[in-house]
């Protein structure tokens, strides 16, 4: 007589998958940038993007898809509360030698705007589309994005205060997220030929500091400030304040696929086949 066993595997639900994010950055609760906006218990094939809408949650919908997970807020709280987040700032900038009372004062100003803005949002629309195609819908950005500024760093740490400038953006394109992207590193502020001197990753708390983080790390000696990207205006504003030190700018896809693309890895080491669209360095 043939016996025939049939294997039933069991997928992930997005708690569990945000619960996995959580677990690589370090994180004890959920930040408020990233949430779950119709939870799914048995998700086997994900979407993943950086910005999943409602085209992306369609797509997702036609491609079989149990979820589709976005990087970026989509919707909900964290559409709205994402500046509290901004606030993460104040935490590296203390951590590397800029006095707490100055660091606050550094982020109030962008952080009121981001807290006004986020007033803006349309912050139900994608969230409700999932739920009518009972589609797991979620987004995971700070813990990516601390998983990415600790990578990132560990090569400024590994280049070294010695080094040259050029040298650490030559390191950066060791990885395979900056080799493969069509954005090039650059330097906005500063010289090649600059030593690193001390060196700080300001990444993993929403999005770039802008000019009064910037200015607060080169007045309290920092030499060397990698953003993923800055807004035209910051920079125009550093330059016209002759500030002693260099800027680097990494490029804000690329720079985010360096913590995405290890969350992707492990969710296909755990079985789940995952979508990718618009990542690089995978």
């Amino acid at each position: 007589m043939d016996i025939h066993v049939t294997l039933i595997t069991m997928g992930m639900s997005t708690e569990e998958i945000m619960g996995l994010a959580l677990e690589m950055a370090g994180f004890e609760s959920i930040p408020a940038d990233s949430e779950i906006y119709n939870p799914k218990e048995d998700v086997n094939k994900v979407l993943f993007a950086i910005d999943v809408g409602v085209p992306g949650l369609l797509l997702a919908k036609m491609l079989g898809c149990d979820a589709a997970i976005a990087h970026h807020p989509e919707g909900g709280m964290a559409a709205i509360e994402n500046f509290k987040v901004f606030k993460k700032h104040v935490d590296l900038m203390v951590k590397n030698g800029v006095p707490k009372k100055v660091a606050e004062e550094a982020v109030e100003r962008k952080m009121r705007a981001l807290m006004v803005k986020s007033h803006q949002a349309n912050y139900d629309l994608a969230p409700s589309v999932a739920r009518v195609l009972d589609m797991g819908y979620m987004n995971i950005h700070n813990p990516l994005d601390e998983l990415g500024r600790k990578i990132m760093q560990e090569v400024v740490d590994k280049v070294g205060k010695d080094a040259k400038v050029g040298d650490l953006m030559l390191a950066f394109t060791k990885l395979k997220e900056f080799s493969s992207a069509k954005t090039p590193i650059m330097l906005v502020l500063g010289d090649e030929e600059n030593k690193v001197g001390k060196a700080v990753v300001a990444h993993g708390a929403l999005t770039n500091g802008g000019s009064d983080v910037a200015k607060a790390y080169f007045e309290y000696g920092v030499d060397t400030l990698i953003y993923i990207h800055i807004e035209p205006k910051d920079l125009e504003i550093l330059a016209s304040l002759e500030l002693e030190g260099n800027l680097l700018v990494t490029g804000h896809i690329a720079s985010d696929c360096v913590g995405i693309n290890p969350f992707i890895r492990e969710l296909e080491r755990r079985g789940i086949e995952v979508i990718p669209l618009g990542l690089v360095g995978l």
